[in-house]
């Protein structure tokens, strides 16, 4: 009776799982004949489950959509996508649903002791910024970093860059931060010796060695981050002198960006009520964009470097000018 009844809801899985499921693909995947799986198909039937005969060369059995609510059925990595979806909104929600936290109760309750503690484990360790990831990674992968940053256990990954070169790795895990529509993984990789992050989605294996390693001191997960962001080996190192309050700058050029420290440059004489100057630090693969972002900051700025950047915001003022009639050497009547 028990194999019965496991071999009952595991065809219910697999029919859940799937369009239509054919005769001969359900007799291999559960392990036995043909005249079997039609036995359990009619045993699901009497039970009130609405499965459907189509007959012909590409039939099969399915489920009939929308007669009736189903016990789902879901394999372990789909239940934590369910959970940490559920989770997600509710965070992000300023009236949480009690639709949605009943819902999350009942998933909770149903699953055993060891997933359960896998997922009170994968919560606690997730970190979000003032921008919120909305992108699900896979769960599977989520579960072993999540464990292995709740445990200490270094990881071996394979991993793929934005650039498509894959590469395996060997890190040291302190974190995952969901920042501006992606999960990251904040880590300390043991071949370059460094700490990295890691876009989650680009991960493609991941297995825990079960060595572990000893973590920072309270280790600042989301600041590491966006340090981390702001300090990227890009092609330009950009230095601006601002004058302005950090707040201001910040709404301009955020953590993720650049580095903000205050200067210790005299205030001007005969302005001690100004804002104080700021050196700001910036990491680009290109300067395109910060012309634009100068004129917007509508403070005081003094490009330290590079000299390509006050060539390209020459040019943006310039064409502006242009725009405005003004520029030298125009005549207006």
């Amino acid at each position: 009776m028990a194999d019965t009844t496991a071999r009952a809801l595991q065809l219910l899985e697999l029919l859940q799982s799937a369009q239509l499921r054919t005769v001969a693909e359900l007799a291999e995947r559960l392990g036995v004949d043909e005249r079997t799986v039609r036995r359990d198909v009619a045993r699901l039937f009497d039970l009130g489950v609405p499965v459907e005969t189509l007959r012909g060369r590409y039939g099969g059995y399915r489920l009939a959509p929308g007669r009736r609510v189903l016990p789902l059925m879901f394999s372990n990595e789909e239940v934590v996508a369910v959970f940490l979806g559920l989770a997600r909104a509710q965070a992000a929600s300023s009236e949480p649903e009690v639709v949605a936290q009943t819902a999350l109760a009942k998933i909770k309750r149903a699953l055993p002791a060891a997933d359960a503690k896998r997922i009170d484990a994968l919560l606690g360790v997730m970190t979000r910024t003032s921008q919120p990831g909305g992108l699900a990674p896979d769960p599977a992968v989520m579960l072993t970093l999540a464990e292995a940053v709740d445990l200490r256990h270094v990881l071996d990954l394979r991993y793929l860059s934005g650039e498509g070169v894959p590469s395996r790795r060997t890190i040291h895990p302190y974190g995952l931060v969901a920042h501006s529509e992606r999960w990251y993984l904040v880590a300390f990789d043991t071949d370059k010796q460094e700490e990295r992050t890691f876009r989650v989605d680009r991960i493609r294996t991941v297995r825990s060695i079960r060595e572990t390693f000893a973590p920072p001191q309270q280790p600042d997960v989301e600041g590491r981050l966006l340090d981390l962001f702001a300090g990227a080996g890009y092609r330009w190192n950009v230095v601006l002198r601002i004058r302005g309050t950090e707040d201001h700058i910040r709404e301009h050029l955020p953590l993720s960006v650049a580095r903000l420290e205050r200067s210790d440059r005299a205030t001007d004489r005969g302005r001690e009520d100004a804002p104080p100057w700021h050196r700001a630090e910036i990491h680009a693969e290109n300067l395109d964009w910060l012309p634009s972002v100068i004129a917007a900051l509508d403070c005081e700025v003094v490009i330290d470097r590079p000299d390509e950047l006050r060539n390209r915001v020459r040019a943006a003022a310039m064409s502006m000018l242009h725009a405005a009639g003004e520029e030298q050497g125009s005549t207006r009547a």
